[in-house]
């Protein structure tokens, strides 16, 4: 690939501003090694199976009804019936990931990468030309500049923004490798996602949840907008998450440290900072736990964690955002899943259990996060008996990874329900994708 021009560098304020845009632009993903595409595979797995698991709810259908009478045009649908042009199917497919929170995320971002890549990289028609191997190492490309937009972001800004925020620098950016973009379009490109992302307020969606989530479907599509904007000449540099002075150090380290092996996957689909908790309260002796014997639940935590206040949720978006709920399904049922998130909130049992969990906050967790977010749980029981767990961190994260099997465990029981003897075809091609044609993953991809 030749050397850019001045030309086209003129957008740039030095050199240095432009090494991390020089490497987007020319990395070569064909070095990428296998542990490389074997966690790539693990993300779109996980992914696919949140996706098939989200159909049962609410906002699948509002979702797809609207990209098709809105947003008119011919790519397919991921797990849904019609077809729009590739932002309304980027905005569906991220719409519908996001509906169940139970995808992939990393804690410096405070958010999540592959609810928005997936669908941005589904959304193009450029992508039915690939192979396996090259899906793969686009999504990888893709979690790489996303996450370092969010953490850039973050260190910027003195508002917690959604992930649709900086996620959409991420589809911007494989929607230009896609589309053979040059350096100047692809930054403008970037800094079109940057300006026009949805730097909405996360602790909005805590306090008062909603199907609005986590942003991340209008991060989608105004990654692919702002791709296609470029490419016709529409400008938007600078991209400062990339290239301004103050973000280069979390650039510097490109093609040594690769982020998408630093995501983390969440073993229940509720926010991740409801799950340290659930862990505590799992924990603790079966036989102390019964829940006739529980007359109070205390969980210590840190401040995010308590915002997640919601006691009686009447949604499923309230449930999913509800530390006492997640709390009470741990100790009523043993775990928390979909069926405790979308089909129970009516229980008796459950609504008794979250009604006797108090949140108190802790400054040294507080301290810990973002990096870490922890919990500790404490029963009383009608015994006058007190039991209190240890500290609890989420399983999942990096240093403490869900398993394969527990990632397919986890896809399995999220898919079967929706695609049924599909759902097993599609985790055999996704675990073997490398040496496949993308073909043979995009004909599972349609309406179940």
């Amino acid at each position: 690939m030749p050397e850019p021009t001045k030309q086209e560098l003129t957008a740039h304020e030095s050199t240095e501003a432009s090494i991390p845009l020089d490497w987007i632009h020319r990395v070569d993903l064909s070095t990428l090694n296998e542990g490389d595409l074997h966690q790539a595979k693990r993300c779109l797995l996980d992914l696919l199976g949140v996706a098939a698991g989200a159909t049962r709810t609410a906002l699948a259908d509002k979702a797809a009804r609207f990209v098709t009478t809105q947003h008119g045009g011919n790519r397919p649908l991921l797990f849904a019936p019609g077809r729009a042009s590739p932002t309304g199917a980027a905005l569906h497919g991220a719409w519908l990931i996001d509906a169940l929170d139970a995808h992939d995320g990393q804690v410096l971002t405070k958010g999540h990468c592959g609810v928005a890549l997936l669908p941005g990289l589904l959304a193009l028609p450029e992508t039915t030309k690939l192979s396996g191997h090259d899906f793969l190492a686009l999504l990888v490309y893709g979690y790489e500049i996303a996450t370092r937009a969010g953490i850039a972001l973050h260190a910027q800004s003195p508002d917690y923004h959604t992930s649709g925020a900086w996620n959409a620098l991420g589809v911007a950016a494989v929607a230009a490798r896609l589309r053979g973009f040059d350096i100047e379009p692809l930054h403008h490109a970037l800094g079109i996602a940057e300006f026009y992302g949805p730097r909405s307020q996360m602790m909005r969606c805590i306090d008062h949840p909603t199907m609005l989530k986590d942003g991340s479907g209008w991060g989608a599509m105004t990654g692919i907008s702002a791709a296609l904007l470029a490419e016709d000449g529409f400008t938007g540099a600078p991209a400062l998450t990339v290239t301004a002075p103050e973000v280069a150090s979390l650039w510097q380290d490109l093609g040594k440290r690769w982020y998408v092996h630093e995501q983390y996957f969440k073993a229940y689909p509720v926010c991740r900072w409801a799950q340290p908790a659930v862990e505590a309260v799992l924990a603790l002796p079966a036989d102390k736990r019964e829940p006739a014997r529980i007359e109070r639940i205390e969980i210590v935590t840190f401040h995010e964690g308590k915002r997640l206040h919601v006691t009686h949720p009447t949604t499923t978006e309230q449930a999913q955002y509800s530390l006492p709920w997640s709390v009470a399904c741990a100790l009523g049922r043993g775990s928390v899943d979909v069926a405790g998130v979308c089909d129970e909130l009516s229980a008796p049992d459950l609504k008794a259990l979250a009604s006797k969990v108090e949140i108190h906050e802790d400054e040294a967790f507080n301290a810990r996060f973002p990096a870490e977010r922890w919990a500790r749980a404490r029963l009383h029981l009608d015994s006058g008996e007190v039991i209190e767990s240890a500290d609890f961190e989420a399983r999942g994260n990096p240093d403490t990874p869900l398993t394969d099997a527990e990632v397919i465990a986890k896809y399995q029981a999220l898919a079967e329900p929706a695609l049924g003897e599909r759902a097993t075809r599609l985790r055999e091609v996704v675990m073997s994708l490398e040496a496949r044609p993308i073909s043979d993953l995009l004909a599972l991809l349609g309406e179940p």
